[in-house]
């Protein structure tokens, strides 16, 4: 496993990391779950991600259980918010920071978390509430460095221009060789101001993995296959974005690697990938994925994925 500075931080964190979106404390019974975190470990993941919201906390209370009793210091962990936790609690106003914060820390079973991100932007409260929240939060020493997932260049640029606060480290966008629209503005942006991306949904919520094909079924133990995992796919679900997907098979092939890993690897091309968030109900997927870790792809091979994947990629 090969590690990545986060931003501008201390923070250095695994170029495959785990995360619990629609898998533990939902998707994923408990031994299996527990099974993938300690595989992590031993493979070299430190890097954790999980959210409030994800099974409205329940995420976060299985990660709390399943890592205490592990040393502290050697593993980074992340969770987020912004999404509703009940009918009147949700968004990043100065109230809700400090009660989410608290809710998570007790649930996580720490004292405090390396990164605190804004699950989206809050269009309902100021800017700058936000940030001196996120800022006391820091200082207080109840999270180390704070992040943002899914905002827009103008929102990245307004926050950076908030006098006397934290500066953001981390930037969470959806990015995969099928959805790229963190390319344009995002990322460069982020690369001028020491904030590095942690990318979720590298693996198109599995379709690069290679294992839907266009005109059948999915495979009855997949996530498209879950009811309440598959809901999420979309367009890649399409037999036009599957189609073009198989034609990166021989790709891959030829590099020795998986269609996973040729997908992660992808991502990791751009210096401005931390780290890439990958899900996983089995440990043998854990041990997949980190194979893409130090993989260098060249210019040559990057044009053939371009061209194989054609008007399937996004947005």
């Amino acid at each position: 496993m090969e590690y990545r500075r986060l931003g501008r931080s201390e923070l250095m964190v695994s170029e495959i990391s785990l995360g619990s979106w629609l898998t533990y404390g939902v998707g994923v019974e408990a031994e299996r779950a527990t099974a993938c975190v300690r595989r992590a470990f031993e493979v070299g993941i430190n890097f954790f991600d999980t959210a409030n919201v994800y099974g409205r906390g329940a995420a976060e209370s299985f990660l709390g259980e399943v890592l205490s009793g592990v040393d502290r210091s050697s593993y980074v962990l992340a969770t987020k918010a912004f999404f509703p936790m009940s009918e009147n609690d949700r968004g990043l106003s100065a109230e809700q920071i400090r009660k989410q914060s608290e809710a998570s820390l007790r649930r996580l079973r720490t004292d405090y978390v390396d990164l605190y991100q804004c699950h989206r932007y809050d269009k309902n409260t100021p800017l700058e509430e936000t940030m001196q929240a996120l800022t006391e939060l820091v200082r207080s020493g109840k999270a180390r460095a704070i992040g943002f997932s899914e905002w827009s260049a103008d929102q990245i640029a307004a926050a950076l221009a908030v006098p006397e606060v934290e500066r953001f480290v981390s930037s969470q966008p959806e990015y995969s060789m099928l959805w790229r629209k963190p390319e344009p503005e995002v990322i460069p942006l982020c690369g001028r101001e020491g904030i590095s991306q942690v990318v979720w949904s590298p693996l198109a919520q599995g379709a690069l993995t290679g294992k839907y094909t266009p005109g059948s079924p999915p495979p009855a133990d997949s996530r498209a296959a879950s009811r309440s995992m598959g809901s999420m796919m979309g367009r890649f679900r399409d037999d036009q974005v599957l189609e073009a997907v198989q034609r990166l098979r021989p790709l891959a092939a030829d590099l020795g690697l998986t269609m996973a890993q040729l997908a992660l690897a992808w991502v990791l091309q751009e210096d401005n990938v931390a780290s890439a968030i990958t899900g996983a109900s089995r440990p043998d997927q854990i041990d997949e994925n980190v194979g893409a870790s130090g993989v260098v792809l060249d210019e040559g091979l990057l044009a053939m994925v371009d061209a194989a994947l054609g008007d399937a990629v996004g947005p």
